[in-house]
């Protein structure tokens, strides 16, 4: 099964299972999740997002706020200290 038909067959509430078994490491029954699992879980979540979450919203999002708009950090302000023994 390819992971396009496995997103299209997945719901909010499995989407919501597999987040929180990524967060915990572990299935809801306790079991741990395999390296494979998780990383089969990551892909799955993200794709599922890309397609049905608003990018605010997504896993793993950051605000850049104005640092997006290409306002440079001011290094007016930065001052040099020196440490002597």
């Amino acid at each position: 099964m390819d992971l396009q038909h496995v997103i299209a067959c997945m719901t909010p509430e499995i989407y919501e299972n597999l987040k929180e078994a990524i967060a915990l490491g572990r299935w809801q029954d306790g079991r741990r999740l395999t390296a494979q699992q998780l990383e089969s879980s990551l892909s799955a979540v993200i794709a599922y997002e890309s397609k049905h979450i608003p990018e605010t919203e997504r896993v793993g999002y950051i605000d850049r706020g104005k640092k997006a708009e290409g306002d440079a950090c001011p290094t007016a302000d930065i001052q040099i200290i020196e440490f002597k023994e």
